[in-house]
């Protein structure tokens, strides 16, 4: 991304982050968003903003950590900045996953394929989640791997799982 802010990255004329954010907001009680660079530009959205405690960029757990140690409700949905297409129904779909089955935790997937950055987590697991980071272990499957969770399949969308890495990437997905 020529070492812009993927979040930032303007997708159908307003950044990816905020359109992310607007699909989630009817789906949810609140929002946040967890960014450890350009905090500024993300406030603008409207959005309480929250960094990591861990430094030097830890990865998508770290950032998890954060959102349970910040959260005001139960539940905290999770979703990465450079995936433009939230399912209409994705947070009620995780929810309905977990509760039907009594689990903490609810990971989407696409077939066969999970999709780890697309979680429901509860808040009671955030102590798992630190110990978990304090062995200095990044792994997201390793760390779901310590608890039963729900497996949500969307392969009726799997357009949700569409990711932008590239300029490239991001012209043929704003086509879709």
């Amino acid at each position: 991304m020529g070492g812009q802010d993927k979040g930032l990255t303007p997708f159908r004329d307003k950044p990816m982050a905020q359109r992310i954010a607007e699909r989630l907001a009817p789906q949810c009680d609140g929002i946040m968003i967890n960014a450890n660079r350009s905090q500024s530009a993300y406030k603008n959205f409207g959005y309480p903003v929250i960094t990591d405690h861990l430094t030097g960029f830890q990865g998508p757990l770290a950032g998890m950590l954060a959102g349970l140690q910040n959260l005001h409700t139960e539940w905290m949905i999770t979703v990465p900045c450079d995936g433009p297409f939230v399912a209409d129904d994705y947070v009620k779909r995780m929810h309905l996953a977990a509760a039907s089955n009594g689990h903490d935790l609810a990971v989407a997937a696409c077939g066969d394929r999970l999709q780890p950055v697309y979680a429901l987590i509860n808040q009671s697991l955030a102590h798992s989640l630190g110990l978990f980071l304090s062995g200095e272990e990044r792994k997201i499957d390793q760390w779901f791997g310590r608890h039963s969770y729900s497996i949500v399949d969307f392969s009726d969308t799997p357009e949700m799982f569409e990711n932008v890495n590239t300029l490239e990437q991001l012209k043929i997905l704003e086509r879709l």
